[in-house]
């Protein structure tokens, strides 16, 4: 029980931060901090924290994708290609809400850590003669990435889950199509200051397709291919300096716009918070507290993995800590693990340390607690879905 108090009292202070409008790395070096002294963490569990933090490839993978995801962004501006593809899409879809969702979607595809961050300029652009919040803005941009990590194979989370429960992908694929096509429902419910249809001409969308062809070569290196993000994307920019012939000063001004100390900070900020809750002994301690408490199976299902994810922010960690436990518990019943999925995801989903929620608040300087006020009800919708599937079927 002490654990939840200390948890509850980190979190307060990472939420009160944010309120002040504290860059998100620093907030999450304070929570790291905040965990260290309400855990009494020796030296010994301090440097390893430092230590996993810094040299975790995750770390190392998630600095280069984001630092050449900017670069992108650079290019994409500066030879108006980003122009020309919401220009395609308007004249394609015509429908400004659809217009605004269709990057989220398609870059969603990417099972890439902080890929909300590839798509928030392209959200930005599609939204840019519209007069909505940061906060709509942030929120179609990271809700709408979300709903494939519910049914995509791709995703290593719905992979884990079938490894870990001997339950056929098909059938967490099958079981869990409800949840997707109620995360696209409610958050189309949820955007409602975008509306109305774009005038353009046919032939400037059919023109505007070849501006896609770098986001088709990179959708083809890592799901054809199999590349890694951060490989693909090195590959690509490369790719695109050759091709548009940029001199070595153009190089360099690419690279220092990509390379930003924001980042960096926010990047060790989360990596630290995250390695600190797993030192400290915090997830594994929550999953004990409602073992031994011998708490009905129905808590155990939403509360265990959704405390979890948001603990962890990432949809393997909570499938990977307590799915053996519930495992132990209920034994391979799909309909009891689809469940605890989707209260894991939920709760990853509103997690303050999430990668993605964390780089789209940053990239349109909106406030948390704005999103967080769009995220909750929707999120709030599917967790019904999926409390009345499980009781039902």
């Amino acid at each position: 029980m002490f654990d939840l108090v200390r948890l509850a009292i980190a979190f307060a202070l990472i939420l009160f931060l944010l309120r002040r409008k504290w860059n998100v790395g620093y907030v999450l070096l304070t929570g790291s901090g905040a965990l260290a002294v309400l855990y009494l963490m020796k030296l010994s569990s301090l440097f390893l924290v430092v230590r996993n933090a810094l040299t975790a490839g995750i770390t190392i993978k998630l600095l280069i994708a984001l630092t050449f995801i900017r670069i992108f962004e650079f290019i994409l501006r500066d030879k108006a290609i980003l122009a020309k593809m919401m220009e395609s899409m308007k004249g394609l879809f015509r429908n400004k809400k659809a217009v605004v969702i269709s990057m989220p979607l398609l870059i969603g595809m990417l099972p890439s850590v902080g890929g909300a961050y590839f798509s928030a300029p392209m959200v930005d652009e599609a939204t840019r003669d519209l007069s909505i919040s940061p906060e709509e803005k942030a929120f179609a941009n990271y809700w709408f990435r979300h709903p494939w990590e519910f049914i995509l194979p791709l995703y290593p989370g719905i992979i884990l889950a079938s490894v870990l429960t001997s339950i056929e992908v098909r059938t967490f694929i099958i079981l869990n199509l409800s949840y997707a096509i109620t995360m696209f429902l409610i958050g189309l419910r949820g955007l409602k200051g975008i509306s109305g249809s774009y005038k353009v001409l046919k032939n400037v969308s059919r023109k505007g397709l070849w501006s896609f062809l770098p986001i088709v070569i990179l959708l083809g290196l890592v799901i054809i291919w199999q590349m890694e993000l951060h490989v693909a994307l090195v590959i690509l920019v490369l790719m695109l300096m050759i091709y548009f012939r940029y001199s070595p000063g153009k190089a360099v001004e690419a690279f220092r716009y990509g390379f930003s100390g924001d980042v960096v900070v926010l990047i060790i900020g989360v990596m630290f918070f995250k390695e600190a809750l797993e030192v400290s002994g915090a997830v594994g301690n929550i999953s004990l507290f409602f073992h031994d408490n011998n708490i009905p199976m129905m808590p155990i299902l939403f509360f265990l993995p959704f405390l979890t994810g948001v603990l962890t922010g990432v949809t393997v960690g909570f499938v990977g800590s307590t799915f053996p436990l519930i495992m132990s518990l209920t034994g391979s019943d799909p309909h009891a693990f689809t469940l605890a999925f989707a209260s894991g995801f939920i709760g990853v989903l509103l997690s303050p340390v999430h990668v993605c929620l964390i780089l789209t608040k940053e990239y349109f300087k909106a406030d948390m607690w704005g999103i967080y006020k769009k995220t909750l009800p929707a999120a709030g919708a599917v967790m019904i879905v999926a409390v009345l599937e499980f009781l039902v079927i």
